[in-house]
């Protein structure tokens, strides 16, 4: 046996564990958990360590005791499952620490609701911000949550109705296992407005549409889904463009990524539906723009999207770092914008700028020579066929230059 166990436990408490979970607790010298696993055991004699505020400290604790003592550690359903177990492994060491897991709350839910659970994705907002869910759920079916205090399922609930995100049925599973256990199906505006849910619940969501399929990998949406400003109509990253310059933006799950210059906040968007787990900041300083972009972010449902109103570069220091940067607007700032975001990019991240006119061409090239990089260039040219009487013909949009950077190891300007 080694010196610390990990035992997973369900709300039944003792009647739901092991022979083998019962003998490391009769065996341990040294009992920690919740103040609910704890009161399970209230014969215990030997010393009890209760996870209550600074967890880091009494895993430490655990850590100090476990080198001449027997300790056991009592979790919620599977420790390694969202759990606790990954921390005690890391403080103790893996080789000192046996786990015996119990079917995690998950397993329980979508047993008690009679439904397959290995297609299903399993996410926590349990300490956790709810921003970047509703960019989530735009690529699932079905959906599993740890909720908490904050972000219970009334709360998830209408924050997905904000964003028009309703076409699921919600199950709201409490306190499985145990005596109060509960099982109710909603749909999303009755759950919005449902109170008297118990904290301990999983929430489960399944699409309603049976023949609903995720949308491409590689966004394409045309201008008209975007909302634009009138008097500038066609203001607007075109389709072909966006499609080209967020592939150089070389985007991963969890990037941060900055849009200078937004006009409707598309590229801003496109870039957050690839970054799911990560954060797009729309960066513009005109007041229109500002609405428009939030406008656009309600219709296009990616809430991991903050629209920021100031002007580049100044504004830029409020911001975290990012991974990607695209400049497709400066105010006559290109120089600065650039030369501040190639110090502020994390490591090989990638900068591009979208010049339309030649004066914004040669000012992006003359930038790029004066700190010395070497950009790759793209000059695109899009034709679309276009209806006339029986014909179908070319109509040319505006050329474009795109230009590209990888931050180089070391740079510093």
């Amino acid at each position: 046996m080694r010196a610390v166990t990990v035992i997973g436990m369900g709300d039944e408490g003792c009647p739901g564990l092991s022979s083998l979970a019962i003998n490391a607790v009769a065996k341990a010298q040294v009992l920690a958990g919740g103040e609910r696993h704890l009161d399970f055991f209230p014969q215990f004699r030997g010393e009890k360590i209760v996870f209550k505020g600074d967890l880091i400290r009494a895993t430490e604790r655990i850590a100090e005791l476990a080198s001449e003592h027997t300790v056991c550690v009592l979790a919620s359903g599977d420790p390694l499952f969202f759990g606790i177990g990954n921390l005690i492994s890391k403080k103790v060491g893996l080789e000192h620490v046996d786990f015996i897991p119990a079917p995690s709350s998950i397993q329980q839910a979508f047993a008690r609701i009679g439904m397959k659970w290995d297609d299903a994705e399993i996410l926590s907002l349990h300490g956790r911000q709810i921003e970047g869910l509703v960019t989530k759920l735009q690529s699932l079916r079905k959906v599993a949550l740890f909720t908490d205090e904050v972000n219970h399922p009334r709360a998830i609930a209408s924050y997905l109705s904000n964003f028009g995100e309703t076409d699921w049925t919600a199950f709201v599973c409490e306190n499985l296992g145990g005596k109060e256990e509960r099982i109710r199906k909603f749909d999303i505006k009755l759950l919005s407005e449902e109170e008297g849910i118990n904290p301990l619940n999983v929430l489960i969501l399944t699409r309603n549409e049976s023949e609903w399929k995720p949308p491409s990998v590689v966004p394409n949406v045309p201008e008209e889904n975007y909302a634009k400003r009138t008097p500038k109509k066609g203001l607007i990253t075109k389709k072909e463009v966006r499609i080209l310059s967020v592939a150089y933006l070389d985007i991963r799950d969890d990037s941060v990524i900055w849009d200078i210059g937004a006009g409707s906040g598309s590229i801003a968007i496109e870039a957050a539906q690839i970054a799911k787990n990560g954060k797009s900041y729309a960066i513009e300083v005109d007041p229109e723009g500002i609405e428009i972009c939030k406008q656009n972010v309600l219709s296009q449902k990616t809430d991991n999207v903050h629209v920021v109103s100031g002007k580049a570069p100044e504004i830029l220091e409020r911001l975290p770092d990012p991974d990607c940067v695209f400049v497709g607007g400066s105010k006559g700032n290109l120089y600065e914008i650039i030369r501040i975001c190639l110090n502020r990019l994390s490591s090989s991240g990638s900068l591009v700028v979208n010049a339309v006119t030649l004066d914004n061409v040669a000012e992006a090239y003359q930038s790029f020579k004066k700190l010395c990089l070497v950009p790759d260039v793209t000059l695109l040219n899009v034709s679309r066929g276009q209806p006339l009487a029986d014909y179908l013909r070319y109509e040319a949009l505006n050329p474009i230059h795109i230009f590209k950077v990888t931050k180089p190891e070391g740079f510093q300007r």
